[in-house]
């Protein structure tokens, strides 16, 4: 298996590739920080022996003199580092911008960050395009990330300057830098959604207008649904569980529990025993829902690599709720009644026994604080 080292695995980006190691069942990276790129010998001990070197810290935004020159620092500090081992990763993947030589100091700082990494080892230049995804920063990350949270506060995106953008979902861009092998929820290939600022703000806020009650929008490709998890991810849990609708008559109840535009999927029911546990797993792009029909029980979530709270919610089938699960979220749902638990749960795509797009993860997971039990 591939053992990977990389710099900035706290960030955006850093984040999705430790998710799709995880994926893949390769072993945890070595995680270079930031006391490790002040000091090359520190530096050389963490990366050791790392079959491949990500270097994905960068300086994104800022005065840009400083985004300059922390680009160039911080490729510096990356050579001074790969000098002291005494058995360098054999290649660096260098997560660069399609920017990268066009004339500005952040262009230009990323094309001489380039040249320095190529002078210590053997370089894998990948020009990145804009990236999104879920959790990604808003104001600093993305077009996509910033509409998203300005939607899910119940805000307008304001479009100040229409041009077509070429956007790429992060697990692709993090398939590309690690050598993911072909066959998951990703693409290596970096496929491309060309789009114009004001009709990605329009169908975002189509979107967010729809799912405030409950509605899932149409999920035709690839880029439909990872947009829709991105903003998903902005709502969450905040949004959640969300109220639906119970119709009565002398015939019986009525609830409608899936309204998805031009949309397809799979329907199914599950029964449970108390004290029986479903889950403990989690998708990169799958879109679930639970629903609670008759019963009580638990939701409990946590995200994957990144904080070891859990999220629970308290759920019960005399006032049906639905939650629908993150994607790159573990989840599991506990009958926590006396008696059989009845739920219903939806999926945006048909079961796929060579291509589940489900991983196991425990929920409960080292040391943990609940964070929140709505509902």
């Amino acid at each position: 298996m591939t053992r990977l080292a990389l710099t900035g695995a706290d960030g955006f980006l850093g984040w999705h590739v430790r998710v799709l190691i995880r994926v893949l069942g390769w072993p945890e990276p070595a995680v270079v920080g930031r006391a490790d790129l002040a000091d090359a010998d520190r530096f050389a001990a963490v990366v050791d022996g790392a079959d491949r070197l990500l270097h994905l810290a960068g300086v994104n935004r800022g005065d840009p003199s400083d985004v300059a020159v922390g680009n160039v620092e911080l490729a510096a500090a990356v050579t001074r580092g790969m000098r002291r081992c005494r058995r360098p990763p054999g290649r660096i993947a260098f997560a660069n911008s399609v920017q990268a030589g066009n004339g500005t100091p952040y262009g230009d700082a990323k094309a001489a960050a380039a040249v320095a990494l190529a002078s210590v080892g053997e370089l894998d230049d990948v020009r990145l395009p804009n990236l999104y995804g879920e959790h990604g920063r808003p104001f600093y990350n993305s077009v996509v990330a910033t509409y998203c949270r300005v939607l899910a506060d119940g805000g307008r995106p304001e479009v100040h300057t229409d041009r077509e953008l070429a956007l790429v979902h992060v697990t692709d861009a993090a398939a590309r830098l690690i050598g993911a092998p072909d066959g998951g929820s990703w693409d290596a290939t970096m496929p491309e959604l060309r789009i114009g600022v004001r009709e990605l703000a329009d169908l975002l806020a189509a979107v967010a207008a729809g799912y405030r009650a409950g509605d899932l929008p149409p999920l035709p490709d690839r880029h439909a649904v990872r947009l829709f998890n991105t903003y998903r991810s902005h709502c969450f849990p905040a949004h959640y569980p969300l109220p639906l609708v119970r119709r009565t008559d002398p015939r019986g109840d009525l609830v409608e529990v899936v309204r998805a535009g031009r949309g397809s999927g799979q329907t199914f029911c599950s029964t449970s025993r108390p004290g029986v546990v479903r889950g403990e797993h989690f998708h990169l792009a799958k879109v679930e829902r639970f629903v609670v029909l008759r019963g009580t029980a638990e939701i409990a979530l946590r995200r994957v690599a990144h904080t070891p709270d859990v999220i629970r919610f308290a759920v019960d089938g005399d006032a049906p709720v639905l939650v629908d699960m993150p994607t790159m979220w573990s989840h599991r749902l506990v009958n926590t009644g006396p008696g059989e638990l009845l739920t219903l749960f939806w999926t945006n795509d048909l079961f796929d026994p060579d291509r589940p797009d489900t991983y196991p993860e425990p929920v409960e997971s080292g040391t943990r604080q609940t964070v929140g039990a709505p509902g």
